[in-house]
């Protein structure tokens, strides 16, 4: 579970405060997934940035878990999201010297299993994905999409309790776009792993079974199956 209790952020230059987020509150149950939509500038990147644990909130609340992240040491938060917490960005973010197979087992290394044994696991996931074919090519070699598998497999890897993707499809045409929610709607379904989707992008959030919008750094609707986004649109 996840939940974000009176959250408010302000950047800081010298005397000069910038809020960004304002009194945020909502709760993420076990096995969601969730859209976070919001325009550019409406605070919904540093909102993801705190419920990761990259940045510490000005006041309030982030708890996983029952953790209570922002009181974490930075050691200690590392460590945690090292195991708690997957990853998908929109530019893939992977090796280009490593092959597919090296890039999704790499969370592993950090934790110190056997080769044999991540391996055996990075080539499961990878089935899941649908790259059973692509395991030892390297990405340079793989389209897009199949990139984008890639990373998603690699956020999976160690089964974490939740996963955040930061515009998955933000670089995809409109049939991979589609082909890539699938997936994660498919994913969800059979590991029951939260998901927060982060987007700008309406026709994403929608394929969700629940939109957080916000604008201006609050939130101004929550809606479950994204019945009120869906109407608007």
């Amino acid at each position: 579970m996840l939940h974000v209790h009176d959250l408010s952020h302000v950047f800081r230059n010298g005397s000069e405060d910038t809020p960004v987020l304002k009194n945020i509150n909502f709760t993420v149950e076990k096995g969601e997934m969730v859209a976070l939509l919001g325009s550019s500038g409406s605070g919904k990147s540093t909102l993801l940035n705190l419920m990761a644990g990259l940045m510490k909130p000005t006041e309030g609340q982030i708890i996983i878990n029952g953790q209570p992240i922002e009181k974490m040491s930075e050691n200690k938060l590392a460590e945690y999201r090292r195991t708690n917490i997957g990853f998908i960005f929109q530019a893939y973010e992977l090796i280009s010297h490593m092959t597919v197979r090296e890039n999704v087992e790499l969370p592993l290394v950090f934790q110190g299993m056997r080769p044999s044994e991540r391996k055996e696991k990075a080539i499961e996931l990878l089935h899941q994905v649908g790259l059973q074919d692509k395991t030892e090519l390297f990405p340079s070699q793989l389209s897009g999409g199949q990139q984008q598998r890639v990373s998603i497999a690699r956020s999976l890897i160690t089964m974490p309790s939740i996963v955040f993707a930061d515009e998955p499809t933000g670089n995809l045409d409109t049939k991979t776009e589609k082909e890539i929610i699938d997936l994660l709607i498919d994913l969800n379904e059979k590991l029951h792993i939260t998901f927060v989707i982060v987007t700008h992008e309406r026709e994403v959030a929608i394929r969700t079974k629940r939109i957080i919008h916000l604008r201006d750094g609050q939130l101004i609707e929550d809606d479950e199956w994204g019945e009120g986004i869906a109407h608007e649109a």
